[in-house]
């Protein structure tokens, strides 16, 4: 990690973040902000998915009295059809624990015919069911009968009343018509405004990199859900293990951490939960060249200090945007671009890079919720960025 200076009053300005109405924080900093760098490469102009040319996210957070606290998040590949204009893609399953819908024929054709849905568990169907709806009625596909929604999720379930299952049609359409490029919000939203990682508040992040020119200059984006446990490292700082929230800890040390509920402990303690992760890419890849860039994603999530406990659900999405390998609609031949192997490396670099600073940008951007009688505390900024200096993170 290289090291990056941080000014006393730049520090300052982070530690007096704005509060809402509910005492929560509602201006925190994403990783970068703090002086944290992730890896060589730079990232995009808004250092988020939406950096790869044409990919656009929307996101409806669902707040409903003290029980509800869940969202969708929607990731579309490019602003037309995608099922007239396919682009290719590929899944890569680190740990089976989940409810992907899609897998299989995203698997056999290697290709994307619906933008992709996140949500909570129990509400991957009716999500499903609602963008098959939305697509249905798109110009131009009065004759369709076979559509493959492809739909993710982390179990939200500590702080969402999951079983009443809230989401609803008029989340997942406003989610997918109001997706848009520039900057992504991050934290407690969309589908990750129940979510919880490392033991404190998780949520959706994001991040990109772009690649020099003589590397091909192509970009990478990233966008997580996370959910998961874990002992949480940043840029190398043993973060989890200072804060005193981690996986095992009370088998380890069973007398520290008194203060924290024991029903989130409990869960947090191996590691149970999951977690999403987008790839997007604007090099011409083939579905076994993305097969190959997802399973890099891993990688990311194992420097945050992840260990893909048995109960999380670890999946990686990815997908090409280039032009030159779109699939269209009638099409008889087709010529395509190809990535050769020897080409690859730079671009798993950039989505190691991106996957472990979005995870960190979730964490961080995530504000305090409570729901169901718990709360999920945001990880303490100030407390973290002094165990940053103390391990020579950021100066």
């Amino acid at each position: 990690m290289r090291v990056c200076r941080i000014s006393s009053v730049v520090f300052l300005l982070l530690l007096l973040s704005v509060r809402g109405v509910m005492g929560q924080e509602t201006d925190r900093p994403r990783a970068r902000d703090l002086g944290i760098t992730v890896g060589i490469f730079s990232p995009g102009t808004h250092n988020a998915i939406t950096d790869v040319d044409g990919v656009l996210v929307g996101q409806v957070s669902v707040v409903e009295g003290d029980r509800i606290r869940t969202g969708v998040t929607a990731i579309r590949p490019h602003g037309g059809s995608i099922y007239a204009e396919r682009v290719p893609a590929a899944m890569y399953v680190g740990n089976g624990f989940g409810k992907l819908i899609g897998v299989t024929q995203v698997r056999e054709l290697g290709e994307l015919e619906t933008p992709i849905l996140l949500t909570c568990t129990l509400c991957v169907w009716k999500a499903a069911d609602a963008m098959v709806e939305w697509a249905l009625a798109q110009p131009g596909m009065e004759r369709v009968r076979s559509l493959n929604a492809v739909v993710g999720e982390t179990n939200d379930g500590g702080l969402n009343d999951i079983r009443s299952r809230p989401i609803r049609p008029e989340h997942v359409v406003r989610a997918l018509e109001e997706a848009t490029s520039g900057p992504v919000e991050e934290g407690s939203v969309g589908a990750g405004t129940g979510t919880r990682a490392f033991g404190w508040k998780g949520g959706i992040g994001t991040s990109s990199r772009v690649l020099p020119e003589s590397l091909g200059g192509f970009t990478v984006g990233v966008l997580v859900q996370s959910n998961f446990g874990g002992i949480l490292s940043m840029a190398g700082a043993p973060v989890g293990r200072e804060l005193g929230r981690y996986s095992f800890q009370r088998s380890v040390n069973p007398t520290r951490r008194d203060d924290i509920d024991t029903d989130w402990l409990d869960r947090d303690d191996e590691g149970r939960g999951s977690i999403m992760m987008v790839v997007a890419t604007d090099a011409p890849l083939s579905p076994r060249s993305l097969e190959r860039l997802a399973k890099r994603a891993i990688m990311g999530l194992a420097r945050t200090g992840s260990f893909a406990g048995n109960g999380s659900g670890d999946y990686v999405i990815a997908f090409s945007t280039a032009q030159s390998v779109r699939r269209r609609q009638g099409e008889d031949m087709r010529t395509v671009e190809d990535l050769p192997n020897s080409r690859m490396s730079a671009l798993f670099e950039a989505v190691v890079e991106g996957t472990e600073e979005a995870i960190y940008n979730s964490i961080l951007k995530a504000t305090t919720v409570t729901g169901m009688g718990n709360t999920a505390e945001a990880i303490p900024i100030a407390e973290t960025t002094e165990i940053l200096r103390k391990y020579n993170v950021i100066r």
